[in-house]
């Protein structure tokens, strides 16, 4: 084997994953090629959290075949975890490797190589990173079926962490905590590690760098994790994804949340609104649980109402096998499904609208991104994406600038640093 062609689908857990799989490959000295044209080998890391995920997947891995006859195909990842045979079945599939163990995938490539190394040294080639601090999942949410692909929580060492973020600083403007559940992070290494503890570590050991939580729940977002946020812009980016899934205290219940209710998940949020002027907050919300009435999504059209949401991702409920929840309700109608969907995105877009309008002419703290349609783009520390609309000069990873709203986009203008 001379090149291998890599390809991710799904969130950032799987992304980091992908970057340990390249490093291990590009350090057994086998070439990671972007065309897979260019590759005698394939690697698709794979996602099961919907029925659509696992559909794109499998298609892609068809069309990988028939683009080149002969490529060989290692599918890794959640689906491959609960794979029934399915996968193994697809045409050039050679190989089906269960969660995301570099070793194990370089076995199935055929990849003679002393055990990968750790930490991450680089991620990828831009200027954010992510670091994933722990994997699994102690819950066992009925529409999920990621916590049997992953297995329980396993936190990974401070210690450890910190040595691999110092590594990642040294390329990345921003690096992103991830994982499967970060607000149990800790739970497994005693009482005195958690979260919180361990953002507040980050920070004083690996200066000049901006983290950023991926998604975690409103609820374990302790105090000092909110002092962070309110008191250290700079270091923790002013910006959560909190889950919701529903508004409905009822839903919540069968769909095996029974760590937050509605109530909690509001005052939570509102909480750390009040103390920032500057606050990106974005939800996952599922439509047409199995027995979802008019009244459940009422509730949540509410909560989404009332809380300053600047985005929302709306997932129609996906059935996925291992997962108790078909068994809860019956199927809500596929048009009513549709509506309420469309509904909840209405509310948000009004919403993020309004906060893009109280944004212009605000200062903002940009991390460039890459180069798109001829222009900088970039992000700013409560997740908004801005372009520069001057790129005669690569501007710094990471500067000050000034918002102007330009219609539905965003522009920054960069602030000169004496």
């Amino acid at each position: 084997m001379t090149s291998v062609y890599l390809h991710t689908f799904g969130c950032k857990a799987n992304q980091y994953d992908s970057e340990v799989v390249r490093q291990a490959l590009e350090d057994a000295g086998v070439a990671v090629v972007d065309d897979p044209a260019r590759a005698d080998t394939a690697v698709v890391n794979s996602c099961t959290v919907t029925h659509v995920g696992e559909a794109k997947m499998r298609g892609f891995v068809r069309r990988l075949a028939r683009a080149k006859p002969g490529l060989r195909t290692v599918v890794m990842g959640c689906a491959a975890a609960v794979d029934d045979g399915r996968i193994a079945a697809l045409p050039g599939v050679t190989g089906v490797v269960g969660g995301a163990d570099p070793a194990a995938v370089l076995h199935a490539l055929g990849v003679r190589a002393p055990v990968p190394s750790a930490p991450l040294r680089r991620f990828g080639r831009g200027t954010r990173a992510w670091l994933k601090i722990q994997d699994g999942c102690d819950e066992h949410c009925t529409f999920c079926a990621t916590t049997v692909a992953r297995g329980d929580n396993r936190s990974r060492l401070p210690r450890d962490l910190v040595a691999e973020a110092r590594l990642l600083a040294g390329h990345a403007a921003e690096i992103v905590l991830t994982g499967v559940h970060i607000g149990t992070y800790g739970r497994d290494l005693g009482p005195e590690t958690n979260l919180g503890t361990l953002v507040e570590r980050l920070i004083a050991d690996v200066p000049a760098v901006r983290f950023r939580l991926s998604s975690v729940e409103a609820t374990e977002v302790d105090d000092r994790l909110g002092r962070l946020l309110i008191e250290r812009p700079d270091r923790l980016a002013s910006h959560l994804h909190a889950p919701l899934q529903s508004g409905s205290d009822r839903l919540l219940k069968r769909m095996g949340r029974h760590w937050y209710t509605a109530a909690g998940y509001r005052r939570r949020l509102e909480a750390i609104a009040a103390r920032l002027p500057v606050f990106g907050l974005g939800a996952d919300v599922i439509v047409g649980f199995p027995g979802e009435t008019e009244a459940d999504h009422r509730a949540t059209r509410a909560l989404v109402t009332d809380l300053p949401f600047t985005y929302l991702h709306v997932f129609p409920y996906s059935e996925r096998p291992h997962a108790p929840a078909r068994r809860l309700g019956p199927p809500v109608a596929a048009a009513v499904i549709r509506e309420r969907g469309a509904e909840l995105r209405s509310l948000v877009a009004d919403r993020a609208a309004r906060y893009r309008d109280a944004r212009d002419g605000g200062p903002a703290d940009v991390v460039l991104l890459e180069h798109r349609a001829g222009r900088f783009a970039g992000l700013t520390e409560d997740y908004l994406e801005v372009y520069l609309p001057v790129t005669e000069t690569r501007p710094p990873a990471r500067f000050p600038a000034r918002l102007e709203r330009r219609g539905p986009l965003m522009a920054a203008h960069p602030i000169p640093v004496s």
